[in-house]
């Protein structure tokens, strides 16, 4: 079996885990805040992180050299993590996963600043295009904004600070590492932001599995996403990962009827394509 077919079969894991986590996410939104829900959400992952770590005998790489920088990290994840999860609840879901395909236009822009990378006149262009796909999704006017669409558009700002400060991680910590203290450390601001005022909502007989599946979802996409990363280029990899937006877009229409919106499309396109343009820059600039 070819690589190629290998990585696809982990990318519909990874589609699938997505989609599952944004179903389950509005489900338990009409009785958990977006708080309550990324508590029992670490709870889980701890849980999951821990169990598997023990049977693979990597739990001795958890350190504490890079407390801040984890916690740096951990704290963009976790705001992006709540207004993603507070999108799915307010706007159609096809528009927050349009909108969430711009966090590699945001790292493109964001890492001079913060890893001293050099930004390519390519990477200006795609970056451009992008943003162009970014305001025919939003489509904004007086009458167009929302919060819904200003919590979308957010999270991808926050992934993409989250993914320069764990490519940062990854010189140095173990993925074992990085997945403990996500966990831990979100579990934490979880319970610091839901507990505030003292009334932390406990998951209903009817939520808790919702709840479960959010945490299994969430760990899983990632792991499925790494995997076929893994195995295949980007370049090919990138494409398949395209599919979440038709896919979560027929969902919307099945479980909610959400509208088929033509312009998300259009706008998603243009997303991709300056996505995918910069990153078959940097690998033929690599191989050069």
């Amino acid at each position: 079996m070819s690589n190629v077919v290998i990585a696809a079969a982990w990318m519909i894991g990874a589609i699938t885990s997505f989609t599952l986590m944004a179903v389950a996410g509005r489900t338990v939104s009409t009785e958990l805040d977006t708080f309550e829900i990324m508590l029992f959400r670490s709870l889980t992952g701890i849980f999951i992180v821990v169990s598997v770590a023990i049977a693979r005998g990597t739990f001795s790489q958890i350190g504490r050299g890079r407390l801040g920088l984890h916690a740096t990290r951990n704290i963009f994840h976790f705001t992006g993590q709540n207004l993603w999860f507070y999108a799915i609840t307010m706007i159609p879901l096809a528009q927050v996963f349009a909108l969430e395909f711009t966090t590699p236009v945001w790292v493109i822009l964001l890492s001079p600043l913060l890893l001293k990378e050099r930004i390519t006149a390519v990477a200006l262009i795609s970056a451009a295009i992008g943003f162009l796909g970014i305001l025919i999704v939003a489509r904004p006017d007086p009458a167009n904004i929302s919060l819904g669409l200003m919590a979308a558009a957010g999270c991808a700002v926050f992934f993409a600070l989250t993914a320069i400060f764990t490519r940062k991680l990854t010189q140095t910590e173990t993925i074992t590492s990085i997945l403990f203290y996500l966990t831990v450390m979100q579990a934490t601001f979880g319970l610091i932001c839901a507990g505030y005022d003292g009334d932390i909502a406990i998951p209903s007989t009817a939520a808790l599995p919702w709840v479960i599946l959010i945490g299994c979802a969430g760990l899983l996409a990632h792991f499925c996403l790494t995997k076929a990363l893994s195995i295949a280029p980007v370049s090919i990899v990138m494409p398949i990962d395209f599919v979440r937006l038709p896919t979560i877009a027929i969902v919307g229409v099945l479980l909610y009827q959400e509208p088929l919106e033509v312009w998300v499309f259009v706008g998603a396109a243009l997303i991709f394509a300056a996505n995918y343009l910069n990153i078959n820059y940097a690998l033929r600039a690599a191989r050069a």
